[in-house]
């Protein structure tokens, strides 16, 4: 079953063409280490939180949305081995990350059930 890195990130609505360039950008770098799939989306309808939520997790401010991604690989080990590379090859260092990454929430999942 596949790997999925997810991500939440806050970004600027201003930011959103400078973002979406960006994640255009990255998405030969991760397929070329073996990620199968990409997704990024932009929050239209993320109710306010008072316990929990897309806004609370993100510590979202004033003039930004919530961006929800993903991406897909055949599997963990695919998925570390590529993110290990962030500190040696250097097509990464020219991304461009137009948000505040302290904010951004990730983490690895296994899949259990796929339709």
């Amino acid at each position: 079953m596949p790997y999925v890195s997810g991500f939440l990130i806050p970004v600027k609505i201003a930011d959103k063409a400078k973002y979406i360039a960006s994640a255009e950008a990255s998405w030969p770098i991760f397929q070329k280490y073996g990620a199968l799939e990409q997704v990024e989306t932009w929050g239209e309808d993320i109710p306010p939180g008072k316990v929990t939520g897309f806004d609370l997790a993100v510590k979202l401010e004033e003039g930004e949305a919530v961006v929800f991604s993903w991406i897909k690989w055949p599997d963990k080990a695919t998925a570390d081995a590529c993110f290990a590379t962030m500190e040696s090859d250097p097509a990464w260092a020219n991304m461009d990350m137009p948000f505040d990454g302290k904010r951004m929430i990730w983490g690895g999942f296994g899949t259990v059930f796929a339709s």
